[in-house]
């Protein structure tokens, strides 16, 4: 499985834009290298593959815009995608390229994520929160308009919980990815934070230092809160630099200053 050294690395890049050629790869390995990074994680989320939809039929039942939104996505198969990794794999970058998922965590499917996973030799597996008792939060902010923010946030970390105690992954993406349109709750999470970094630890796990909300949604925090990273690294939480970029101009960006943080 994926091992983290200290040169600098994306552990977060998506490849999901263009077609499955060697081509296309060797476009983010041109603007990592340019960037000074020396390690890639490529990947894809786990709504593009067919063989995932089990996983999503609660997501697709929430409503029309969800189910619209996985019907677009979904068209691909695994094996498509394997096929593409076992090409690069004969070839030599001048980047270190490790290929993997981010597969969303819904509760409840934990036996079939891991049937699906284990089926092919991954370098490194990650876990998201994307969605919230069936309801996609990071889509559209005015999706937000009527929900309590302060049950959000409660359910969107016990879920994070789940993720973690599942096992399954090697890797937890943006672990405050629910700031992305601007809405706190009431309380402190500063207890909270700790239970995360605990579990982190517990099980082996790295937390993304994740620079995408900046880059995706125009965040003016890159990264992680300050109070989470504090946390984080007061509890030596394996921690890993990632973009989160989707198209090939973004790999690398903005590493160098999330390693900073």
């Amino acid at each position: 499985m994926f091992k983290k050294n200290d040169s600098m690395i994306d552990g977060h890049i998506h490849i999901e834009k263009g077609d499955y050629t060697i081509d296309w790869i060797k476009e983010f390995v041109r603007y990592a290298y340019k960037r000074g990074i020396s390690e890639i994680n490529l990947l894809e989320h786990s709504y593009r593959f067919k063989e995932f939809e089990r996983v999503y039929k609660k997501i697709a039942a929430y409503n029309e815009f969800q189910k619209s939104l996985l019907n677009e996505r979904m068209k691909l198969s695994l094996d498509q995608y394997k096929k593409l990794i076992k090409e690069v794999r004969k070839n030599k970058f001048p980047v270190k390229i490790n290929f993997g998922l981010e597969v969303c965590f819904i509760e409840g499917t934990e036996s079939i994520v891991k049937d699906i996973i284990e089926s092919f030799d991954w370098d490194f597996m990650i876990g998201s929160v994307h969605w919230i008792d069936g309801w996609g939060f990071d889509h559209k902010k005015e999706f937000w308009e009527g929900k309590c923010v302060d049950q959000l946030y409660k359910r969107y970390y016990e879920i994070m919980k789940s993720l973690i105690k599942s096992g399954l992954f090697d890797i937890l993406a943006h672990p405050d990815s629910i700031k992305c349109f601007g809405y706190y709750p009431s309380f402190d999470l500063e207890e909270t934070y700790m239970e995360i970094a605990d579990l982190l630890n517990k099980y082996n796990m790295y937390a993304e230092q994740n620079g995408g909300l900046h880059l995706n949604y125009g965040c003016k925090e890159l990264g992680i809160n300050s109070k989470m990273l504090n946390i984080f690294k007061k509890k030596n939480v394996k921690i890993i630099t990632a973009s989160d970029a989707h198209r090939p101009e973004d790999a690398g960006k903005y590493i160098r200053e999330l390693s900073e943080l």
